[in-house]
């Protein structure tokens, strides 16, 4: 009897050692997943380059599109513009028309020069813009 209380005793205390064993053995690997995402976080924010803002960086400079783009279409590419089409004709070399045209068959062709929104709901340049910055 005694031997088996001997036998009983060594499973027990072998069955402990396992567990706690274990217990370490699962605590190790916590402890190098949390080191590894650390680790990964860390790459990640160093490879991100600088793109976007910024905490401690300047403001992105306002340089008036808008109001640019509409003191463009006043001058030349509304029904009542502030300059004729003689100057039109001058400052392009074709007839406004025929720029209009030209401009409506790009702007199909290449989704480019369609006005559209940036990431931060900011509508973009004119398709006039962008089209006598290119001519």
């Amino acid at each position: 009897m005694a031997d088996m209380q001997e036998v009983l005793e060594r499973q027990e205390r072998e069955t402990r050692e396992r567990m706690r064993r274990r217990a370490a053995s699962k605590r190790a690997q916590r402890e190098l997943d949390e080191q590894l995402g650390i680790a990964v976080a860390l790459l990640e924010e160093e490879n991100q380059g600088r793109r976007g803002s910024r905490e401690g960086r300047r403001l992105n400079v306002d340089r008036h599109r808008h109001s640019r783009g509409k003191n463009l279409m006043e001058d030349y590419f509304i029904p009542q513009s502030l300059y004729s089409d003689v100057h039109f004709r001058g400052r392009y070399r074709m007839q406004p028309h025929l720029l209009n045209k030209v401009m409506h068959d790009i702007c199909n062709y290449d989704e480019h020069f369609v006005q559209k929104r940036n990431c931060a709901g900011n509508l973009g340049l004119l398709p006039e813009q962008k089209f006598t910055a290119v001519i």
